[in-house]
């Protein structure tokens, strides 16, 4: 017999097999949080960078969705998976804001517990750039000594990203679009070409025609944009805690951060606008 108790002039229901706290498993969250030292700071840290995994993970859950509709020629339901994908990447960003608090002797206090762990070793951001494009066969390597992982990140780099799908898309609507865009290694990085900017160019210039192309093209570069203020976001607070050290997982810290920077998942839409 379910459990009632009023409070107040409410009457709550106490049935723990569908409590709040059962159902999101909050025993197992809450108690995630394994600190490795006494400095007040680490406690934020490691939920900011646990919190920034699970909005990963939601990330992860639209994208891969969204790229199965666009196969599809489901175009309404992949915008609006693409347009939560971008607000979650405002959430990430966001989360630099708070990290941002923590001054350098505060990192200092515990940075040495960290040991050699990285975000550069995040397994789901690595997905996510592999999915939409980021095709660096060798960043999968640090992986290697976890299986699942590895063979995860492996069937993703081998497999098309977004904007491969995109142009597939637009190949499939009429548009001009080489074979070599369509039927390639797709382990290696997508390379820009005229044609492809070209048939961006004739969807720019007709949107009323080419309106889903045309959204199409907006929601990639909103995705896109956000990933790089949240890239550029973490670059800007890594430098601010640490200036130019290195980082704990080896890499050259903000010198990596930048170089980051200059990647681009949908390249043709970028130089487009300069064409127009």
């Amino acid at each position: 017999m379910m459990d009632k108790r009023n409070v107040g002039d409410e009457n709550i229901h106490w049935d723990q097999d569908i409590s709040y706290g059962g159902y999101l498993d909050l025993d197992k969250i809450l108690s995630s949080q394994t600190l490795r030292s006494d400095a007040h700071d680490e406690m934020m840290f490691i939920i900011i960078h646990q919190a920034s995994e699970l909005w990963m993970k939601l990330c992860l859950h639209e994208i891969h969705q969204a790229m199965t509709e666009i196969s599809r020629d489901n175009f309404g339901a992949a915008f609006k998976m693409l347009s939560r994908v971008s607000r979650i990447q405002g959430q990430l960003r966001q989360s630099w804001d708070v990290l941002s608090t923590m001054t350098p002797a505060d990192y200092l206090s515990f940075r040495d517990s960290l040991g050699q762990s990285s975000g550069f070793q995040s397994f789901q951001y690595r997905e996510i750039e592999y999915a939409l494009g980021n095709k660096n066969k060798a960043l999968a390597e640090v992986h290697r000594g976890k299986p699942e992982r590895y063979k995860r990140l492996q069937q993703i780099l081998q497999a098309p990203s977004f904007y491969d799908l995109c142009l597939m898309a637009l190949a499939r609507h009429g548009f001009d679009i080489p074979a070599s865009a369509l039927d390639r290694d797709w382990r290696e990085p997508y390379q820009p070409c005229s044609e492809v900017e070209a048939a961006w160019v004739k969807i720019y210039g007709q949107t009323e025609k080419y309106w889903q192309f045309y959204e199409l093209a907006e929601k990639l570069v909103d995705l896109e944009h956000e990933f790089q203020m949240w890239r550029f976001s973490h670059m800007k607070t890594v430098e601010r805690i640490i200036g130019y050290r290195q980082g704990t997982g080896g890499t050259s810290g903000v010198a990596f951060l930048k170089k980051a920077l200059e990647l681009r998942f949908f390249p043709e839409l970028w130089t487009v606008r300069t064409e127009l």
